[in-house]
């Protein structure tokens, strides 16, 4: 593993690692992955996950666990993964270019589930922290992509991650949840992925919160006009992490189970194999984990287990006016303040 070094010609941040960070934040992802994994077997009640291991020749591995063909899951995904070596690949530089010529840590854990029930939406989540010379960071989030989608669900669900954002600090929600409208955005469609969540990059305690390209819109605006945010230490960029982590199963599982029985026919499956090939073309495009397992040399399989087991592409598809598809494009698919939403 690569320990963190610093010069003096680099800025230092306000709080450095404890000596056992990468231990303890290895631990803490291996913890989240075994207890989604066991929340989800649960609310399955019939699929269970296989489990891979593998390692990665320049330094580290992971654990890669699918559940296919379950009574709730057609297909999901729970993977923790550990990887070090000597050069960060040009995303991250792209980004920090401090980090440039220090070997690299990065842990994580990261999740898709593909239900398969319409009416049950697709969820993402993914939490990360890196290591890099004299830098430090964490990163991740959580975003829901329904194909029918409800507004209190949607409410529901921001409002359990905006409680979690807000016992660690008033301005993560606002933040965030607009960071994540921004990051979750397939430009060449002019479409959000779904109806949101949260998502955040590079934090290390330092001022301002938001670390992304989009200095012209909501997440940079707000973020902007904040107070210096700079007393935030390791210790409580950790806490928050954990408490993120572990909102998943009490945001989401309330969603399916007022779902998941609900009455579907050939319409209905047909949409939602259309809009998982939004999934697909974000996650191939945009998405962040992938391009950094790919330029890292990762394991192929366990990057691209986020894809759909089904999928098909439609040339040109609009939704009927005035129906249940019309109204995901014209409302959901649309930045809203859902934690604030009253029926």
């Amino acid at each position: 593993m690569t320990p963190i070094t610093t010069d003096a010609t680099t800025p230092q941040q306000t709080s450095l690692p404890p000596e056992d960070a990468q231990k303890r934040v290895s631990q803490f992802m291996k913890t989240l992955q075994d207890e989604i994994c066991q929340g989800l077997e649960k609310a399955d009640g019939e699929g269970k996950f296989h489990e891979d291991s593998w390692q990665r020749e320049e330094g580290g591995g992971g654990r890669s666990r699918v559940l296919r063909d379950g009574n709730l899951l057609e297909q999901g995904g729970v993977n923790f993964s550990e990887v070090w070596g000597k050069q960060l690949p040009p995303s991250i530089l792209k980004q920090r270019p401090e980090a440039e010529g220090h070997g690299f840590y990065a842990t994580g854990t990261s999740m898709v589930l593909h239900p398969r029930n319409p009416y049950v939406p697709t969820v993402h989540l993914n939490y990360r922290y890196f290591e890099a010379g004299p830098v430090w960071w964490f990163g991740g989030g959580i975003d829901l992509t329904p194909y029918y989608p409800f507004a209190e669900d949607a409410a529901q669900f921001h409002r359990t991650l905006k409680e979690t954002c807000d016992k660690h600090h008033r301005e993560y929600y606002p933040v965030f949840k607009h960071w994540c409208d921004e990051y979750f955005y397939l430009k060449h469609r002019q479409e959000t992925r779904g109806v949101g969540g949260i998502f955040f990059d590079y934090q290390d305690g330092t001022d301002p919160l938001y670390r992304g390209p989009h200095a012209d819109k909501a997440a940079a605006k707000y973020s902007n006009q904040l107070p210096p945010q700079d007393n935030r230490s390791w210790e409580d960029l950790f806490a928050f992490v954990n408490d993120c982590g572990r909102t998943f199963l009490p945001a989401y599982l309330p969603i399916v189970e007022k779902r998941r029985n609900t009455e579907y026919g050939d319409r209905e499956r047909q949409f939602q194999l259309y809009r998982r090939g939004r999934y697909v073309e974000f996650n191939l495009v945009y998405d962040r984990g992938t391009i950094f397992g790919l330029q890292t040399n990762g394991r192929t399989e366990s990057i691209l287990m986020s894809l759909p087991p089904l999928v098909r592409w439609e040339y040109c598809y609009e939704p009927e006016p005035n129906t249940p598809e019309a109204e995901l494009y014209n409302t959901f698919l649309k930045p809203q303040d859902w934690a604030n939403w009253n029926p």
